[in-house]
This record gives C-alpha cells, structure tokens and sequence, in this order.
C-alpha cells in the first residue's frame, strides 16, 4: 500500500492497525464524560460533512450536497463526534536537531503525528493539527472527514523548523481558545523554562482538557556522547560555543535527568500522561508500548 504521503509509512501503519480497540479503550478512558454517550449521535446543531458509508442512516443523507457533487455526503452534528483530539506539535529550532540519527526531532514529531492522527480518523473521531514556534504557525480545527486528514497529511509535508522557543506562551494562549473539552497530544523536546511550562499544562488540566505529552529527543541529548573539543550550535539564537566534553558531561547528564524528572513528576501530580522517548526508538514501536501500558493502568 503506497499512501502517498511522506510521513505515512505503510510498514508502521501495517503494524499499528491492530492497536485501533486497544486506541479506543484508552481514548475512552481518558475521554470518559466529556459527552454523554461515546457513540455517535445526532443533535440539532450541524457541524461537517463526511462521505456516506453503507450503513448509514439514509435520514441523513445531505442530497442538497448530492445533487451539487453527484456524491453522497452525510451530515454530521456536535454531539455525533465522539471526542474531539488537537495535535500541539513543536516546530521551533530545537526540533530540527539530529545527532547521528535518521530522523530530526520534528521529523519523528510528523511522523508520530500522522499516526496518531490516522488511528483516531480511523475510529471516526474528530483530529486537529496547531503547530506552533514563538507563534502559531498551523491551526486547523479538529474534523473527522477523509478530506481534512488529507489535508493535514499534506501540511505535515511542508513543516520546517522556524524560530525561536515560546512554549508556555503559546500553551496558554490555546488553552484559553479551545472552549469543549477535548485530549491535547502535546508533541515536543520542552525546551523553555520548566516552571513557565508546567504551569501552561496546568492551565488546559484547569480548563478541563486531558493531556498526552510526549517528551522528543535526539539521543545524543541523552547520552552526550561527544569525547573530543566540540563547537555546539544553538539552534534557536544561533550561538555558537566551544566545550571541552570531558569537563561537562557529568554536570550535563545530571542536568537532563533533572530536567526530564521534573516534567515526570510535575505531569503525574497534574494526571497528565507523559511519555519520553528519543528518536533512535521506532516511533510505531514507542507508541504500541505505551498504549498497551495506557490500556492496562
């Protein structure tokens, strides 16, 4: 199966495609009340169209939209959504580092997204994409039609990384905005001040949403492994410094471990669900084990 798509891989699709039941118990653990029945259903307020699938109440057929396309469309309400899904992805500076991997941190971050996105499009939920670096650079609502995960696919291909690093900023800024309550997957390496950060968090937990964060590095930020005189690059302000490795790695790895300690205990005190992981782990595979571990707890 060729999707097409870059960061749609048939290989990690093939391999995910049995972990749709296992999405859905997890999405409905975490979605528990947020509407009054997890099935579809129908209200008095329209929201989107999707294509006619057999099945389907012909009641609700759009034939308006028939006679217009020569298609069938049905028309979909408010409450008919089981959940509603917005995708945070970090496109700043820092994410488009890569040591010796394969992948950028934003490549993996795309990829990791395109999954997720077409196992919650799969279930007929409803998926949006924000992408974000000092400013909101993406933001499209969520929808469960083929079409916007077409569409979403496509602006995934023209992702790059941009500026500087506003995290908790912007956090807020789309915490305020989105008013139903709906599971963020917030996708990115955290590179801004923790304190600011973890209360950005706290303000969606406030507003009622849950929360997915998923913790993206290149592994060489975990192990450090550089030996000889080495000139870093700061991504964001393009500084550029000289380090002796042997006389700051230990202060380094003490340095990270903290940095990602804080975020772990911070995200269970606020019952968010946070997921580390580096980009030599097979996205699919990182993934699968974490919904699997999910489904269980």
């Amino acid at each position: 199966m060729d999707t097409g798509y870059r960061f749609l891989e048939p290989s990690a699709l093939a391999r995910v495609t049995n972990l749709s039941v296992i999405a859905r118990g997890v999405v409905e653990g975490f979605i528990s009340g947020l509407h009054a029945s997890p099935y579809k259903g129908f209200s008095a307020e329209f929201a989107e169209h999707r294509e006619y699938t057999p099945g389907d109440d012909p009641r609700h057929v759009d034939y308006r939209m028939l006679a217009r396309t020569d298609r069938l469309y049905v028309k979909q309400y408010e409450e008919e959504t089981n959940m509603r899904v917005q995708i945070l992805l970090d496109t700043s500076g820092s994410m488009g580092y890569r040591h010796a991997a394969k992948l950028t941190k934003l490549e993996y971050g795309c990829y990791l997204t395109a999954i997720l996105a077409y196992l919650m499009t799969r279930q007929q939920d409803s998926v949006g994409l924000t992408t974000f670096d000092t400013e909101i650079r993406l933001d499209m609502p969520a929808r469960s039609s083929p079409r916007h995960f077409n569409e979403m696919m496509r602006q995934l291909e023209q992702r790059k990384p941009g500026n500087h690093t506003h995290i908790a900023e912007t956090l807020h800024r789309l915490a305020g905005r989105f008013k139903r309550r709906r599971l963020i997957v917030l996708i990115s390496d955290l590179y801004d001040e923790p304190d600011e950060v973890i209360r950005a968090l706290h303000h969606f937990r406030h507003c009622r949403h849950e929360l997915i964060l998923f913790h993206v590095f290149d592994k060489a930020e975990l192990d450090f492994p550089f030996r000889e005189l080495t000139a870093f690059h700061d991504l964001e302000s393009d500084r550029r410094i000289q380090v002796e490795p042997v006389y700051v790695r230990n202060a380094y790895l003490a340095q990270i471990r903290a940095f990602i300690e804080g975020y772990r205990r911070a995200c269970a005190e606020g019952h968010i669900d946070y997921v580390t992981t580096d980009t030599s782990v097979p996205y699919d595979y990182m993934l699968s084990r974490y919904l699997a571990k999910r489904n269980q707890s």
